[in-house]
């Protein structure tokens, strides 16, 4: 196994440099039949696709590689431009958006796990505290200011137009009765503010990754039932059937992963159902 972090300010060039340094995949430029290569955020994919590469992955004939990114954008991008074989960090809404406003074909394989996403305060032990005037920050990303928006109108902090979904953006609250102020910032510098805010909603990759406990520390948790933002192992159009992709999936729904998520995590990120 072989880890390479990707800073969120690397432009695409140096990505690309980057990654052909250590090798590419097999159909990508180089690389044997076994070696996958799988870009992921460091927590909690990161850590899933380590447990499996270290403990799993060699007993299936899978040389798993993975590769570190910081930000939402550039593990899409690496994937598009055949600089990897697969990632693990996105659900389907965000992974569909990009495809539309990036122009990309990317397609999710399989399910893996729940990251419910949650609001954090210093000072605050429930979302009904937050007072008049608040300000609280959100993610500026389209789905993932969505998701954070919908998740605040779910407990009736605020109300959201009709019809107001995954791409919902302050422009279409309806009513603030608490007259909260919003401030949109880039998903990994969330839990860097919340000693300036009042609150911020947080997507759970970047809360474990502060070290924040999103069962135990976050105000407002999303609810499990229902819940459409499970995160997805995602590939390029036409890679879906791929051998070595289909042992990765068998591994992700392995009994075994199950048991890392749920003894690492303990509720605050859920295994997903084979599917």
């Amino acid at each position: 196994m072989r880890k390479q972090a990707i800073a969120a300010v690397a432009a695409t060039g140096a990505l690309a440099l980057a990654l052909t340094a250590c090798g590419s995949g097999p159909g990508k430029g180089g690389g044997d039949a076994k070696t996958l290569v799988v870009g992921a955020t460091a927590v909690p994919a990161g850590e899933v696709l380590d447990f499996i590469a270290g403990d799993l992955a060699e007993k299936e004939g899978l040389d798993l590689q993975v590769k570190e990114f910081t930000d939402y954008v550039l593990p899409n991008t690496a994937l598009a431009e055949g600089q990897l074989d697969a990632n693990l960090y996105q659900n389907a809404p965000f992974l569909e958006n990009f495809n539309t406003t990036k122009g990309t074909d990317l397609v999710p394989v399989t399910e893996a796990y729940l990251p419910p996403m949650g609001v954090y305060a210093e000072k605050l032990d429930d979302i009904a505290e937050l007072p008049a005037g608040a300000t609280v920050a959100v993610p500026n990303e389209t789905t993932n200011e969505g998701r954070a928006l919908l998740l605040l109108a779910s407990q009736g902090v605020i109300t959201l137009k009709e019809g107001a979904g995954v791409t919902a953006s302050p422009a279409d609250i309806t009513s603030n009765p608490k007259k909260l102020t919003f401030k949109e910032l880039e998903p990994a510098q969330l839990p860097r503010v919340l000693g300036d805010v009042d609150a911020a909603v947080i997507n759970s990759n970047y809360a474990l990754d502060a070290g924040l406990d999103p069962k135990k520390d976050a105000v407002l948790l999303e609810s499990a039932e229902g819940n459409k933002y499970t995160n997805v192992l995602a590939v390029k159009k036409g890679d879906e059937d791929d051998p070595r992709v289909k042992k990765l999936v068998t591994l992700l729904h392995s009994p075994e992963v199950k048991k890392f998520i749920q003894d690492t995590y303990k509720g605050s990120v859920l295994p997903a159902a084979a599917g």
